[in-house]
């Protein structure tokens, strides 16, 4: 789908590869940008550090090296926003 001129996919399979194994459905990736940026979306009390460890999956295991992760269930929009960067290279 493409939104303003931006590219944007949601619910974007995320396979994995392992040993010369491919399972197609391992991860569903909330929403990627334009091919690089990926945004998990959570609607919880806190983000932990379990959210944290999810979104470097996703980035690790697409490629990508910027993701977003996103609380709804906070007062400020702002405060619920973590920004993370994988640095990550095989």
């Amino acid at each position: 789908m493409v939104l303003r001129g931006i590219q944007v996919e949601r619910q974007r399979k995320q396979p994995i590869h392992y040993k010369g194994l491919e399972i197609d459905e391992g991860y569903r990736i909330d929403v990627l940008v334009e091919g690089k940026v990926i945004l998990e979306l959570k609607v919880v009390d806190h983000l932990n550090n379990i959210h944290i460890a999810q979104l470097l999956t996703y980035l690790k295991l697409s490629g990508c090296t910027l993701g977003y992760l996103i609380n709804f269930n906070v007062k400020l929009l702002k405060d619920g926003i973590k920004r993370i960067v994988n640095e990550y290279e095989e």
